[in-house]
């Protein structure tokens, strides 16, 4: 996984039009991208690649699956209209302060 990392990383960062390719075939390895928005696609494969690329360097994988856990669960945010507008409307409202989840038994 180390050297394919460093091979993507140095492709996104020194080919020109790579960011391009990288777009392109993101959704043939995570399909579930289709439903990001374009600018959160971009912004999903920059945080890939420098995830990627700090894993490497620390040995451990563990932050590349949880990001990829987290945009994903995004992306069935967009998936759902109805979730999608009940996670984005406006309440009007404020409910208070949040209590502190170590006070709770």
């Amino acid at each position: 996984m180390s050297a394919a990392t460093r091979m993507l990383v140095a492709m996104a960062r020194r080919e020109p039009g790579s960011m391009e390719l990288l777009l392109d075939i993101l959704p043939d390895a995570f399909p579930w991208v289709r439903f990001l928005p374009e600018p959160d696609l971009h912004g999903f494969a920059v945080e890939l690649v420098d995830t990627m690329r700090a894993a490497d360097a620390v040995g451990n994988s563990a932050s590349v699956a949880q990001l990829l856990i987290a945009w994903q669960h995004t992306a069935e945010v967009y998936s759902d209209p109805d979730l999608l507008a009940a996670l984005t409307r406006d309440h009007g409202e404020d409910y208070g302060p949040v209590p502190d989840p170590r006070d709770v038994e």
